[in-house]
């Protein structure tokens, strides 16, 4: 489809309300052309006939000899000339054609059906069409001294046809045409010019387009988003913005005090200069905002503030940079080295010097072995660390995790990379923990899998914990939800869920009350990522 700009549609409109009031202009003024010329050809062709019906000659002629009546076309004929009739036709009382501008139709019968009245003494004109075109024909009656009428005086004009009046009128018709589709043109452009500057050289399906995306941005957002204009009134207020504040429906354009009373946006508007990182109390709600002024050519115009629910940055700035899981395998490893150190002192101070030396060598090579594992196959030092971190904290839990010494990976699937496969597997894993702490029996499992190839990269997390009931499978991965009372988390499994739509992947689930769950989640590898 042809996109026109903003511009050429302008001018093309203005160009045609231009071509059309002149189209509808010209058609009138050649109207009353028409109408005026017809009446000037009435006057004219009522007194070229009148001239001859009163010519003292053609009288007598009507009244003389038939060598005199044959002599009327010779009188007739130079008067029709001079007055540029298309002809003049005298007719006696029986219809007989005396004078006619074709040689042959004189003394024939005329035939024509408006020619009784004239018979009648009446004097008049008409408008017929003929083959020539349409004429006006004037009937006067032919009176001798006597007032005695012996004959009818016929004399017509053709009208002029459209095309004939269009070529009359050319010059003029041209050259006013022409000037006002120029200057109209010349203004059109001007005027959309002076249009597209003002909407910043952009055309309109690139200004909703904008607006479109501008919209979904601000709702696509994390953090809240408010704007007002300089006049304190709503003119952006995001979905985050609104489920934070606990506001529902429209309120663009209504004003920012009537909305959040105790707002501090407006306050920007006359500082003229930027707040950031503040913490504010706003609907009895903790945020941190950043305040800053919108300006267009220096001159403050409105006021945006973006701002977040401070717990729940708290809370996600742990969830995300795994700060929570670092301090935690960090306690574990301690914890799991000073049991291993004790073991050792122990063995020592009861004499069993080859015992304790063969335990540390036990305890090396288990350790050296997954730790040459992980380095060999899984090429990536965060998910190295997560996963060394991960079994060892399985270990305090009384939990085995098992790793498929049989997987590797090597790349990520576009647009992922390793922070959001520390946090896919992360979620996971303490996923299977969760449905294996409060389980009473000895063998805890969670067994993790990776494997890929060219195509395809498949991950499996699997434990043998409670599993999940059928009726929360289609929730587990809302934000909130959690199978846990008091449980204020409920985030893990959704970002993995939004993780692994990001990169077009898919999840599936198997699950068995009481026997245990397996996630396993596929991406397709045509793009990688190294």
């Amino acid at each position: 489809m042809i996109r026109f700009s903003i511009q050429t549609k302008i001018t093309g409109l203005i160009f045609f309300i231009v071509g059309f009031s002149l189209l509808l202009a010209g058609m009138v003024i050649i109207g009353n052309f028409i109408k005026s010329h017809e009446d000037d050809l009435r006057q004219q062709s009522l007194l070229t006939a009148r001239t001859v019906a009163e010519l003292p000659e053609v009288q007598n002629s009507m009244e003389g000899t038939s060598q005199d009546r044959k002599a009327i076309n010779q009188l007739v004929e130079p008067i029709r000339v001079i007055h540029k009739a298309d002809y003049i036709v005298v007719l006696d009382m029986h219809k007989v054609r005396l004078s006619h501008p074709i040689p042959s139709l004189i003394g024939e019968i005329s035939s024509g059906i408006d020619e009784s009245p004239a018979f009648a003494e009446h004097t008049y004109t008409t408008r017929a069409k003929g083959e020539a075109g349409t004429v006006i024909r004037t009937f006067v009656p032919i009176i001798n001294q006597d007032h005695q009428q012996n004959g009818v005086v016929i004399a017509g004009f053709l009208l002029p046809t459209f095309f004939e009046i269009l070529s009359e009128l050319g010059t003029e018709i041209i050259l006013t045409a022409g000037l006002s589709l120029f200057f109209g043109g010349w203004g059109a452009w001007i005027l959309a010019s002076h249009i597209k500057k003002e909407m910043f050289e952009l055309e309109p399906h690139e200004i909703a387009r904008l607006l479109v995306e501008r919209t979904e941005t601000f709702n696509a957002m994390h953090e809240g988003v408010i704007a007002i204009d300089k006049d304190e009134r709503i003119t952006i207020f995001n979905q985050k913005a609104k489920e934070m504040m606990g506001i529902s429906g429209d309120v663009i354009g209504k004003k920012i005090t009537a909305i959040i009373p105790d707002t501090r946006l407006p306050e920007i508007l006359y500082l003229k200069s930027p707040i950031y990182n503040k913490e504010l109390k706003v609907l009895n709600l903790d945020i941190l905002s950043n305040r800053i002024p919108i300006k267009i050519k220096q001159q403050t115009v409105g006021a945006v503030a973006i701002f977040q629910d401070r717990t729940e940055v708290k809370k996600l700035a742990e969830e995300l940079t795994g700060v929570r899981a670092f301090v935690s395998a960090l306690r574990i490893q301690n914890h799991e080295h000073m049991n291993k150190l004790h073991t050792i002192a122990g063995l020592i101070q009861l004499g069993n010097k080859d015992m304790a030396l063969d335990y540390v060598f036990q305890i090396a090579d288990e350790q050296e072995e997954l730790t040459r594992f992980l380095g060999k196959n899984i090429k990536s030092d965060s998910l190295s660390g997560l996963l060394l971190s991960k079994v060892s904290r399985g270990k305090e839990l009384g939990i085995t995790v098992s790793i498929d010494r049989n997987s590797n990976l090597t790349s990520f699937p576009a647009p992922l990379d390793h922070h959001d496969f520390v946090i896919i597997i992360g979620n996971l894993i303490e996923n299977a923990f969760d449905s294996l702490k409060d389980l009473d029996f000895s063998e805890k499992e969670v067994y993790i899998s990776m494997e890929q190839n060219s195509e395809v990269l498949s991950l499996l997390v699997e434990d043998n914990g409670s599993g999940i009931t059928s009726e929360h499978i289609p929730a587990i991965f809302e934000v909130g939800f959690s199978t846990k009372a008091n449980d204020v988390r409920g985030i893990g499994l959704h970002l993995v869920k939004q993780i692994v739509e990001k990169a077009n992947g898919s999840i599936d689930i198997q699950t068995e009350p009481g026997k245990g769950t397996s996630f396993i989640i596929t991406f397709d590898m045509d793009e990688k990522r190294e």
